[in-house]
C-alpha cells in the first residue's frame, strides 16, 4: 500500500490546469442568468402589479367587476380600502379593493 501513498503526495505538489477563459466564462453564465431572470420573472410580475395597481385605484361606483374568489358584482360603495358590491338585488359584500381582479364591461351582469 505504500506505493499509493507516494503517488498522492506526488499530487499534492503540481497545481491542476484550470480552463482557458474559466473565470469569464463563469461571470458571463451569472450574468446570462441574471438577465434571463429579470426578463421572465421580474419584468412581467412588475407590469402585473402596475396594471392591478391602476385598476384598484380606477374603480368607480357603477363598475361592475369580479373578485378573485369568482364573485361577480357591481360596485356599490368605494372607501379607502374596502369595497362595497352589489351581487343581488338585496345582497351587500364588502370585500378589500385588492380582492378585485377585474372590470366586467357594462352589461355584463344583466346579461348573466
Amino acid at each position: 500500500m505504500s506505493f499509493l501513498i507516494s503517488a498522492a503526495h506526488a499530487q499534492e505538489g503540481a497545481a491542476p490546469a484550470g480552463a482557458p477563459g474559466g473565470d469569464m466564462m463563469s461571470i458571463l453564465m451569472l450574468v446570462g442568468f441574471v438577465v434571463i431572470f429579470y426578463l421572465m420573472i421580474w419584468r412581467p410580475q412588475a407590469k402585473r402589479a402596475k396594471e392591478h395597481k391602476n385598476l384598484i385605484g380606477g374603480l368607480q361606483k357603477g363598475d361592475e367587476v369580479v373578485t378573485s374568489g369568482g364573485i361577480a358584482g357591481k360596485v356599490v360603495k368605494v372607501a379607502d380600502d374596502f369595497v362595497v358590491l352589489e351581487v343581488s338585488d338585496t345582497v351587500e359584500l364588502k370585500f378589500q379593493k385588492v380582492a378585485v381582479a377585474a372590470t366586467l364591461p357594462k352589461g355584463t351582469l344583466k346579461a348573466i
